[in-house]
């Protein structure tokens, strides 16, 4: 996907947990249910992860309107440090991002960049997707805070 066209979004946010248990959420099916993809008025009806290089996972949240399923496949699993995934929703285009989760070791926890390389076509959507995915690490930060260790 490298193109250097392509539009990168990249977000930030610091866990109070080790890199280990914040590398382990993404690639577990009960805590990824309860951070990934669903929204505020909808509810994660399925979560399913092959965990490994070439592997895919399959999200779907219902929505009022009707569900939403998110799709990638893992391009590279370098645990604790680095997981690198396609995603998209089919439905909406046939059209994929790729993003990268890097994890560093920090202030009694570990800092977490995820960057979304997309395609240039989807300039208006830079906001949306910056909020979404800062959401996203805020709901995995909670999932990690009041529950127990993955």
């Amino acid at each position: 996907m490298n193109d250097a066209n392509n539009i990168i979004v990249r977000v930030t946010h610091h866990f109070r947990h080790p890199a280990e248990r914040v590398f382990d959420a993404w690639l577990d099916v009960e805590t990824a249910s309860r951070f990934m993809f669903s929204t505020d008025t909808g509810d994660l009806v399925r979560c399913d992860i092959d965990a490994r290089v070439g592997g895919e996972f399959v999200m779907t949240d219902r929505r009022a309107d009707g569900d939403v399923e998110h799709r990638g496949r893992y391009l590279e699993i370098d645990r604790p440090r680095r997981l690198v995934f396609t995603f998209g929703i089919p439905a909406e285009s046939p059209d994929v991002d790729l993003v990268t989760v890097e994890i560093q070791p920090a202030d009694g926890g570990c800092q977490l960049t995820l960057t979304t390389e997309m395609k240039p076509e989807w300039a208006d959507y830079v906001d949306r997707t910056r909020a979404a995915w800062s959401k996203i690490l805020g709901a995995l930060d909670d999932a990690l805070t009041t529950d127990r260790p993955v």
